[in-house]
């Protein structure tokens, strides 16, 4: 990938060759500051556009931005914000740096660390719908898109397909059975533990309720990280 120069002249700066040059170097970016760095860059050549009055300059800035933080977003996005690398099989522990560390050691601050995994929370098709138009969304449009887009982690999703189905299962056997005829059939002594775990389920299935309520108010989709 062809390094960006270190000082930028504002009043002579150019983008890359070509716009498509730009957009496969920025993918190939696999280091924060790489991407900040080119983010900072075409910030302060859209504003420079903006007041030389280049609409095209401003807009080729714009999208590069927007793939800058974009892609700053999907590395973030790869710390797991607990901290340590849980995939090893053998007990042992790497500590890998949290998301904020790594943020924090590119020079970026918490609400650029916010804004960034936002914006690579927005679809891939809507992204590039939005950036590709006549008028390019900004990044705060953006992060506003992402802010929509609820991350559901493999692990949860795995775990919600099967309290879905369990549910339904529990639910059709409560259509086809009377609950005195199925109390009726067990033992004293299974009693006191059959009662333990009911409660344990009608505690968990109200703090359920009130958490899948939230969800549903939040709309938006839902992606699978």
């Amino acid at each position: 990938m062809n390094a960006l120069p270190t000082n930028i002249e504002i009043a002579s700066a150019r983008l890359p060759e070509t716009y498509e040059h730009a957009k496969l170097a920025l993918a190939s970016c696999e280091r924060l500051d790489e991407c900040w760095e080119w983010a900072n860059k075409a910030e302060a050549l859209a504003s420079y556009a903006k007041m030389a009055d280049d609409d095209s300059l401003r807009q080729l800035a714009d999208r590069i931005q927007a793939r800058a933080v974009r892609r700053m977003g999907e590395l973030l996005k790869q710390f797991d914000g607990r901290g340590g690398d849980r995939t090893k099989t053998d007990g042992a522990v790497s500590f890998a740096p949290t998301q904020r560390q790594a943020a924090e050691r590119a020079g970026i601050s918490e609400r650029q660390q916010v804004t960034a995994v936002r914006v690579a929370n927005v679809p891939a098709a809507e992204f590039d719908e939005a950036i590709e138009s006549d008028n390019p969304a900004t990044v705060t449009a953006l992060a506003e898109m992402g802010k929509k887009v609820r991350t559901v982690l493999p692990d949860d999703f795995r775990r919600a397909t099967h309290l879905i189905g369990a549910v339904k299962r529990f639910a059709e056997f409560c259509g086809e059975n009377n609950p005195a005829d199925v109390a009726g059939g067990v033992l004293p002594d299974e009693a006191p533990e059959l009662r333990g775990h009911v409660d344990a389920i009608d505690a968990w299935l109200d703090r359920f309720v009130v958490s899948l309520q939230k969800g549903v108010n939040s709309g938006g989709q839902q992606i699978r990280d």
